[in-house]
């Protein structure tokens, strides 16, 4: 028999999802740092965009996490969905350039560069998209899941 209360369920439910979160932007962060200091990879315009929003979620998210403060959700979801959104048209960009061989100009580094390309599909703006989204979906409505449970 679980001799945990619901609220100390909740909480660490909370808290799991609050470290996933912080997790994946630090795997992303450190990934992106390793593609471009260690592997040589230039980054193009919009990978730089994505790197601007990914960068804080990892410093904010840390701190929410050891801190136990769900009230950060108000400040990361907003910075997750716009580098989303910009990870989004990069796909998009590198989806339409490989289809139809135009060129779109995005900086001295062409945005449909395609460094690494996993199992044919898997490329470095949709790894940070999916890191978006996983930081979206661990966050979404856990300050309203909080402020239930007290």
């Amino acid at each position: 028999m679980d001799t945990a209360s619901k609220p100390e369920r909740r909480a660490k439910h909370i808290d799991t999802r609050l470290f996933i979160a912080w997790a994946v932007s630090v795997i992303a962060t450190g990934g992106s740092l390793y593609f471009s200091e260690i592997k040589g990879y230039i980054p193009c315009d919009l990978c730089w965009f994505q790197r601007i929003f990914m960068y804080p979620l990892t410093i904010l998210l840390g701190i929410a996490y050891f801190k136990d403060d769900v009230g950060i959700t108000k400040y990361v979801l907003p910075l997750s969905f716009i580098g989303g959104g910009i990870s989004l048209y990069h796909v998009t960009i590198q989806r339409i350039y490989s289809a139809t061989g135009s060129s779109v100009a995005c900086g001295q580094i062409p945005c449909y560069t395609d460094y690494l390309n996993w199992f044919g599909f898997i490329t470095i703006p949709l790894l940070a998209l999916i890191a978006f989204i996983i930081i979206i979906v661990m966050l979404w409505g856990i300050g309203k899941t909080a402020k239930s449970s007290s």
